[in-house]
């Protein structure tokens, strides 16, 4: 396994929940690291991505609610989810791609498993 996600849970809206995505060394240090997610019956979105050189970016609807980042250290990259909605209900995926940051799933060429993140109303 390339990609490991880790944190996804059931949470009440307005709490927080911090996922966890692993990878191997050689993945981490080539690419950028995103968080996508998809909720039932939905595409899935980009919601956040940072560059090897710390470069961020965020879908509309999480700024200032989610934040992401990356400890080259331990080839881990992170989503800090504040303030959690019932719309923020889908399984998360991390994933490893190109830099310049790209917004479809489609340049993405690494995925981890997936995380199932619910928030009730």
């Amino acid at each position: 396994v390339q990609l490991q996600a880790s944190g996804g849970g059931l949470v009440q809206a307005g709490e927080s929940l911090t996922l966890s995505c692993v990878a191997s060394r050689t993945i981490f240090s080539r690419n950028a690291m995103a968080w996508f997610r998809q909720a039932p019956g939905k595409q899935r979105e980009l919601v956040a991505a940072i560059t090897s050189g710390y470069d961020t970016y965020y879908t509309d609807v999480v700024k200032g609610r989610f934040t992401i980042s990356r400890d080259n250290a331990k080839n881990t990259v992170y989503l800090q989810m504040n303030s959690l909605k019932p719309e923020d209900t889908a399984v998360y995926y991390c994933a490893a791609g190109p830099t310049p940051l790209a917004s479809t799933a489609v340049n993405y060429d690494y995925w981890g498993q997936g995380t199932l993140v619910t928030v009730s109303s």
